[in-house]
């Protein structure tokens, strides 16, 4: 059951973190069809939504409640400016692509500080687990299962 909660959160980080280069680039090549007031809010992103990220993440790592609401507050601050920066066509899509992860990194980072030794310990092999994954996934053909998925115990 683990496993597989873990595998939930490490699509759903994949599918986080891999978004944004492909919405970057999608609204690069239909800059010219946008509306001048950008793209709607909530235009297909509830699963991204901060608070439900902030609620899986408090099961899987037993957050207490003031530690959840650190979360919660991290993640819509990185919600917040990748919005902020999908819509800044000024900067070309790789720097966007780079400032994303820069963004995405420091959130970790600040959710990492908010946790205790073990929710660390559990944190840091999420976060491996799906940096193997997509590393796998980048490398182009058919990427293998995430790590949990192979590991039945």
């Amino acid at each position: 059951m683990l496993k597989q909660c873990l595998l939930a959160l490490m699509v759903a980080g994949l599918l986080y973190a891999v978004t944004p280069a492909s919405v970057a680039q999608e609204s690069g090549n239909n800059d010219q069809q946008a509306a001048p007031g950008g793209p709607p809010p909530g235009r297909g992103h509830g699963h991204f939504d901060p608070a439900k990220r902030a609620e899986m993440l408090a099961k899987h790592l037993n957050l207490n409640a003031d530690q959840q609401a650190k979360v919660t507050d991290i993640l819509k601050s990185e919600q917040s400016q990748m919005e902020s920066l999908r819509s800044d066509t000024s900067t070309a899509q790789q720097a966007r692509r780079a400032k994303m992860m820069d963004i995405h990194k420091t959130s970790n980072d600040q959710i990492r500080a908010a946790l205790n030794a073990d929710q660390q310990k559990k944190f840091d092999e999420m976060m491996s687990h799906r940096q193997q994954w997509m590393q796998g996934h980048q490398q182009g053909g058919e990427a293998p299962p995430p790590p949990d998925s192979q590991q039945q115990k």
